[in-house]
């Protein structure tokens, strides 16, 4: 099965030169990227990272970034002697590793899954331990580690519908990967089935918890909350709605719906956070058509247009989002409304905001379901249904700040799923006769 899926990828990466090519013309920094997808590190990479038996912390884009945020940061706590070095695969995932996980020795982009690239990558992180963030398999990668005996591990496992079904079409080769992995800390008792489904053994699958519980990047005081929002132009205005990974039709339904706000609410204002930046420039002049003032996160402070209040900011960066939601009122999480099934409803959460998704959150079903019962997160159906959500919301003050309470007060019930996954990691690590540095104790 391994030379078929080999032979496969070659193939696809032959029917990509064409794409390749293109982007190393007109994309910044894919030059740098591809290089070291293909195996040749830049030196200073190299001499920091190489050959020094490090735990390797593989998170393939920003979701899975945000959740290995506090587990770099609790092994780097505890073992402070050993090289943590953290690999992606997407652009805005290193950028958001480097932003949010200082802590790692060393971010890299993961390795093209073929053989030889591998073996090399491999041979030169040289890792002790290997830790799979969510749901990351990748057959070589694995069948090399499980060789040359590195034990392998998931944390924060989580299996989607979507994942699911494409799995099952493979399941004889799916269940032979799964066999080379030591341990599964899953999300959720949902993930944990569905890995069963997978043929992962029961015996070495647990459920504990979501790390992204445990975030703490994204606290924002109340002085720093005030100089937000001034920076924005929003100090004096209000009701702030804040829209999250907004995805192609999700901007007309807000665009609408803010329509509406703004005839009881004429100091509105939306911060609309697109989840692919390179999309902003289409999205501002879908706005501008509809009428409203905008600018570009990217634009402010440039030109006479800049200095004065806009209804619309559109915030086209990477790594700000988890902080500007402390602006809000309300919250839309996007990827909601169309069949992606949403993003991540705890950041908003974390920051005592009162959200709203739509229909689909089918990625997120465990914390959804959490969240609802517990009256912070609302789900609309459809558009109108959204609109009288918010409008019902919005007039009900008393009602948005019962929902914050309760919604910090589940943020701070569920966390510690770090600590149960590093307890994990000690107990394979004792198993497999792993030496780790400790800190070393205090007299």
């Amino acid at each position: 099965m391994y030379w078929f899926y080999n032979i496969c990828l070659v193939t696809y990466w032959i029917l990509q030169i064409p794409l390749l090519l293109y982007r190393l013309i007109f994309e910044d920094g894919f030059y740098d990227r591809l290089k070291q997808s293909a195996g040749v590190m830049p030196t200073p990479t190299l001499e920091k990272i190489a050959y020094h038996n490090a735990i390797w912390v593989h998170a393939a884009s920003v979701g899975e970034v945000v959740a290995a945020s506090p587990i770099v940061r609790e092994l780097k706590r505890k073992y402070p002697g050993e090289m943590v070095v953290v690999s992606v695969v997407t652009a805005t995932g290193h950028k958001m590793a480097q932003r949010i996980i200082p802590e790692a020795d060393g971010h890299i982009f993961f390795p093209f899954d073929l053989p030889v690239i591998t073996s090399r990558i491999v041979k030169i992180v040289h890792p002790k331990v290997i830790i799979l963030i969510e749901t990351e398999l990748w057959p070589n990668f694995l069948r090399l580690s499980w060789r040359r005996h590195i034990p392998v591990m998931m944390m924060n496992g989580r299996i989607s519908d979507r994942s699911m079904k494409r799995y099952s079409l493979i399941r004889p080769f799916t269940e032979k990967m799964l066999q080379q992995i030591r341990r599964f800390c899953m999300q959720s008792s949902f993930d944990a089935k569905h890995i069963i489904a997978m043929g992962a053994p029961t015996d070495r699958i647990l459920v504990t918890g979501n790390t992204k519980y445990d975030q703490t990047y994204a606290t924002v005081s109340e002085e720093e909350r005030r100089a937000l929002k001034k920076e924005f132009h929003f100090d004096g205005a209000g009701p702030i709605l804040v829209a999250g990974s907004t995805h192609g039709g999700e901007e007309e339904i807000l665009l609408r719906t803010f329509r509406e706000v703004l005839k009881i609410y004429p100091d509105a204002r939306l911060l609309l956070a697109v989840r692919e930046v390179t999309r902003a420039a289409k999205v501002k002049a879908q706005i501008f058509l509809h009428g409203f003032s905008v600018i570009r996160r990217t634009e402010m402070g440039q030109g006479a247009d800049s200095g004065r209040p806009h209804q619309v900011v559109i915030l086209d960066t990477i790594g700000e989002l988890g902080r500007l939601y402390s602006m809000a009122d309300v919250v839309f999480v996007g990827g909601s409304f169309v069949k992606v099934g949403g993003h991540n409803i705890l950041e908003p959460a974390a920051h005592g905001k009162p959200v709203i998704v739509g229909p689909y959150m089918f990625n997120f079903r465990e914390i959804f379901e959490l969240l609802s019962k517990r009256g912070v997160c609302l789900m609309a159906k459809d558009e109108k249904d959204f609109r009288e959500q918010l409008l019902a919301l919005l007039a009900d003050r008393e009602r948005m700040e019962s929902m914050g309470r309760k919604a910090l007060e589940v943020v701070a019930e569920n966390q510690g799923a770090t600590r149960r996954n590093i307890e994990c990691f000690e107990a394979l690590i004792r198993q497999c006769h792993v030496q780790l540095k400790e800190a070393p104790h205090e007299p």
